[in-house]
C-alpha cells in the first residue's frame, strides 16, 4: 500500500482554517509557532492541560524551552480532567485574566483542547461564564489565539471548530461550534502518543470511527465527508490492531493520528447525529465514563436503526470492519452485529449494563438527549426522525450485547 512510501519523519503542513503540523518530530515546530506568537505581540499565554500527560509525553520539555527562548511568559492550569467541566474552564479563565494572558496554549487530548477553546472565548468575554457559553445565552464572535499540542489520535478537535464541556449540576454536556475557535496552529506528533494507555488508544480511535459514521450519514453529508469517512475507517481498521501489539510503532500511530485528523475535517463538514447526541448524556451522568467507550456501546444500535436509509454509504465505509455487506437495506442486523463483534475482538466489550446503567436510567438519559443545549441540533441532522421513541430504543438496545 502507498502508506509505506510516506516518510513519517517528514513534517508536513495540512491547511484548513487551522494549520496542522503532522509528523514525527512535529513538536519542534513549536519554536516557529512561538516566534510568530511573539511577532503578533502575544507575550503571555495560559497553558491549559491535564495533570500529567503534558510532561509524560515529553511535550512540555520542548514547549517550555521554546516559550522561554522567545520571551513568552506563561501560567499553567493543569486541572483539566476527562469530560472537562464548566468549573474547570472558569478556573482556568480566572488564571488567564489575572495573568493578563493574550493567547491560549493547549497541551493534551480532546479534553484540554476543548477546555482551552472555551477559555479563549471567555478571555474575550470576561463578564460571561462557561455555563452561559454552553447554555447559549450569548453568541461569541471572537476568541484569543489558540495553539494546540495534540496528545491523542481520536477527537480531531485540533483542526475543527467544536468544543464540549460538562455542566455538572444540570447533567448537561453540550457542544459549541464557532469559527473563532479554530486553532491558529496545531501540532500532531505521533511520537508524543506512544505512552498512551491501551484503553485510551482504543477509545480515542473509536471516537474517530464514530465521527465519520455520523458525518457520512447526516442530512448534510457530502461526497467530501463520505470520502474522508471511508479512508478513516480503512486506516483505523488497519493500524489500530498494530499499536495494540506494539504501542511504540510510529508508523501505526502516524496513520491513526492522520485518520483522527481527517475524521475531524469530515465531521466539521458533515456534522454529527445519534451516537454523539446520545453519548453526551451518558458521560454527563457518569463523568468517569470514557467518551469513546460510551460511543462504542451505542454504535451498533445506531447503525442498525439508520441502515435502511443509508445502507449503500454504510456498506461502503464499513467494508474494512464488516466486509460482507453489500448495501442491501435488509442487512441492518448484520451490520450492527458485525460492528459489535469488531469492537469485542479489540477488547471493547462493555455495554451500558456493564457500566452501571439500567433500564430505569433510560428515561432520564432520553430526557437529557432531548433537552441538553445543542443536542437537539445533532438529532435534527439524523437520517431518520430522531424523536424520543427512537432515542429510547437505541439506549435500550445498547444495554446488552446484540451478538452473543
Amino acid at each position: 500500500m502507498w502508506e509505506q512510501d510516506v516518510d513519517i519523519n517528514e513534517v508536513v503542513e495540512i491547511r484548513s482554517k487551522s494549520t496542522v503540523y503532522l509528523g514525527v518530530g512535529a513538536i519542534q515546530k513549536i519554536d516557529d509557532i512561538a516566534a510568530e506568537m511573539k511577532q503578533l505581540q502575544i507575550e503571555k499565554v495560559i497553558v491549559v492541560t491535564g495533570k500529567s500527560s503534558y510532561k509524560i509525553s515529553g511535550a512540555w520539555e520542548v514547549v517550555e524551552k521554546a516559550l522561554q527562548a522567545k520571551g513568552i511568559a506563561y501560567r499553567i492550569y493543569d486541572q483539566i480532567t476527562p469530560n472537562p467541566t464548566a468549573e474547570q474552564v472558569d478556573a482556568a479563565t480566572k488564571v488567564a485574566l489575572e495573568f493578563g494572558a493574550q493567547g491560549v496554549l493547549a497541551i493534551g487530548g480532546g479534553s484540554p483542547i476543548d477546555a482551552a477553546k472555551s477559555v479563549a472565548i471567555l478571555m474575550e468575554y470576561p463578564e460571561e461564564t462557561a455555563a452561559s457559553l454552553y447554555e447559549y445565552t450569548f453568541t461569541p464572535e471572537k476568541a484569543a489565539p489558540i495553539v494546540t499540542v495534540n496528545l491523542t489520535h481520536g477527537t480531531g478537535t485540533e483542526i475543527d471548530r467544536f468544543a464540549v464541556v460538562t455542566i455538572l449540576d444540570k447533567e448537561y454536556k453540550p457542544a459549541i461550534a464557532y469559527d473563532c475557535i479554530y486553532p491558529m496552529y496545531s501540532i500532531d506528533d505521533p511520537a508524543l502518543m506512544t505512552k498512551l494507555p491501551r484503553n485510551q488508544s482504543l477509545y480515542v480511535s473509536i471516537d474517530a470511527i464514530n465521527h465519520v459514521v455520523e458525518a457520512a450519514t447526516t442530512k448534510v453529508a457530502s461526497p467530501y465527508s463520505i470520502l474522508m469517512a471511508k479512508e478513516t475507517v480503512r486506516l483505523v481498521a488497519k493500524y489500530l490492531p498494530i499499536i495494540l501489539q506494539n504501542p511504540e510503532d510510529l508508523t501505526a500511530r502516524y496513520y491513526l493520528l492522520y485518520a483522527s485528523m481527517i475524521a475531524g475535517v469530515s465531521f466539521d463538514n458533515g456534522l454529527l447525529h445519534f451516537t454523539h447526541a446520545l453519548e453526551h448524556p451518558l458521560s454527563a451522568v457518569k463523568p468517569e465514563l470514557a467518551h469513546g467507550l460510551g460511543l462504542a456501546m451505542l454504535l451498533p444500535s445506531v447503525v442498525k436503526n439508520i441502515y435502511t436509509v443509508k445502507s449503500a454509504v454504510l456498506a461502503d465505509i464499513l467494508a474494512p470492519i464488516v466486509p460482507a455487506l453489500t448495501g442491501d437495506a435488509g442487512e441492518a442486523e448484520q451490520a450492527a452485529v458485525g460492528i459489535e463483534k469488531w469492537l469485542f475482538a479489540l477488547g471493547v466489550d462493555s455495554k451500558l449494563k456493564d457500566e452501571g446503567f439500567t433500564a430505569v436510567d433510560v428515561a432520564r438519559l432520553t430526557e437529557l438527549a432531548m433537552e441538553t443545549p445543542s443536542l437537539s441540533l445533532l438529532l435534527s441532522l439524523a437520517p431518520i426522525e430522531a424523536d424520543a421513541d427512537i432515542v429510547t430504543k437505541i439506549y435500550e438496545e445498547s444495554l446488552s450485547p446484540m451478538c452473543c
